[in-house]
């Protein structure tokens, strides 16, 4: 095939269904600490996180403390950075990150998580077909929660929150993540297709000159349908069955 050689997946909402886990993760920390955060010039509280539209606007495939700040800056909300030693809690941009980790970690202990129907059959075609294939997140929990589901020896490259924070990679948008991926796989982004659920991926795919940017809408939704549209994606798809057929007939 002389177009796309290589693809990479986001992993939340895209190969996992996850993204329910991590928007209520977001909620429960989001709104414990607004009673304790008085935003600037409103006399009246903030209003409680909206774990559809906000996680897929503010945090949904941002890193935790850059999923804080969008919040934060939403609400008009100042709090200091802190450090990466502060423990959970609602001081600082490093705390409320914390609490949303410690959060997300105890659901997925006592519930875990599953691969979507579509995953295993697309990724056996891809392999058919001699296209590489990586699983991207900005996740730290997405190695193992891709072990849990069986799915790692699925793919020939995985790049997570881990990989970014000791290659100090930046976060989407930016195509840091996605390009580190496409380059394990032996390929340059001009050979590379970007599959994402978020918008802030398809941007990062835009950005990153990739040769296809394909959306995922699973919950077909016309305006998350849109905004992908919008912010880069060439195509969106209901799911994965009808990504191999985009691929064949994607050629540059």
């Amino acid at each position: 095939m002389n177009g796309v050689r290589a693809v990479v997946f986001d992993t939340d909402g895209v190969l996992l269904a996850s993204a329910a886990l991590h928007a209520a993760a977001w909620k429960a920390a989001f709104d414990g600490c607004l009673p304790l955060w008085p935003p600037l010039g409103a006399v009246t509280p903030p209003q409680p996180f909206d774990a559809v539209r906000e996680y897929r606007d503010l945090v949904d495939g941002r890193s935790r403390l850059d999923g804080v700040r969008a919040f934060l800056a939403a609400r008009r909300i100042d709090l200091p950075p802190g450090t990466p030693q502060d423990p959970p809690g609602c001081g600082t941009v490093h705390a409320v990150a914390a609490r949303k980790e410690a959060i997300f970690t105890d659901r997925v202990r006592n519930g875990g998580v599953e691969a979507f129907e579509d995953v295993r059959p697309v990724l056996w075609r891809l392999r058919a077909m001699h296209i590489g294939c990586a699983a991207v997140s900005a996740s730290r929990h997405a190695r193992p929660l891709l072990r849990s589901a069986d799915l790692i020896g699925l793919f020939d490259a995985v790049v997570t929150g881990e990989d970014a924070a000791a290659l100090v990679l930046p976060g989407k948008p930016d195509p840091a993540l996605f390009l580190e991926a496409v380059d394990r796989l032996g390929c340059g982004p001009e050979h590379g297709a970007v599959v994402e659920d978020a918008v802030v991926g398809v941007e990062a795919g835009r950005r990153g000159r990739f040769s296809l940017v394909v959306g995922l809408d699973r919950d077909g939704d016309p305006h998350t349908a849109s905004a992908l549209l919008a912010h880069g994606a060439d195509l969106v798809l209901p799911g994965l069955d009808g990504l191999p057929a985009a691929l064949q007939g994607h050629q540059r």
